[in-house]
């Protein structure tokens, strides 16, 4: 399986990642410069929206994600899709970790303010922003799993409705509906206006 261009369809992705899991050490090596630089542009879009001096940069948070997902060879990778949900909550987690780090070096912090959920997402100056968004998501999680993995997936991962779909096993309209339905309660939860 050669890599041409640097891109891979899904199918050849899949495959990579089904032998990179059954132990083919080779697999990695040809998987990892395709998914790196597409995780890379994620990371990119994703903190482009954060404030202009933010202290993570997108290729040191795809290096801590890759590396955690590299070293766990209990994932069975299903397919592209479910890869980059992997992705999605290794990311999440440590713009959540970064977030408290940094909330714990400021001493109070600032008051908080109701917030958007789009205000949420991109957590412009506060970490505070992506600790009450991580807090709602994880009481969404309690009542709904399907909806705050959704959420997680699309804003965390950058997936589409239809990747979302391959990795929770639900059709386009169906994770479409209840993307719009946890964003609104995530912005009740937050406080702020939905977006």
């Amino acid at each position: 399986m050669r890599v041409g261009d640097g891109k891979l369809s899904a199918a050849q992705t899949t495959q990579l990642l089904a032998d990179w899991a059954g132990g083919d050490r080779g697999a990695l090596d040809r998987l990892t410069p395709v998914v790196y630089d597409e995780l890379r542009r994620l990371a990119a879009g994703f903190l482009r929206q954060q404030r202009p001096n933010h202290t993570l940069q997108p290729t040191a948070l795809v290096h801590e994600a890759y590396v955690r997902m590299a070293g766990d060879s209990k994932v069975a990778w299903k397919n592209r899709a479910h890869f980059f949900g992997i992705a999605a909550n290794a990311m999440r987690h440590i713009l959540v970790d970064h977030a408290r780090r940094r909330a714990a070096s400021k001493r109070g912090g600032g008051a908080s303010k109701p917030l958007s959920l789009d205000d949420a997402m991109i957590a412009q100056e506060r970490p505070q922003d992506v600790i009450a968004l991580d807090d709602a998501l994880r009481e969404l999680a309690e009542a709904d799993p399907r909806r705050s993995r959704i959420i997680e997936l699309r804003f965390f991962g950058g997936l589409t409705a239809v990747e979302i779909g391959e990795v929770v096993g639900a059709s386009e309209s169906t994770v479409q509906r209840d993307l719009r339905t946890a964003q609104a309660w995530l912005s009740h939860q937050l406080g702020g206006e939905a977006s």
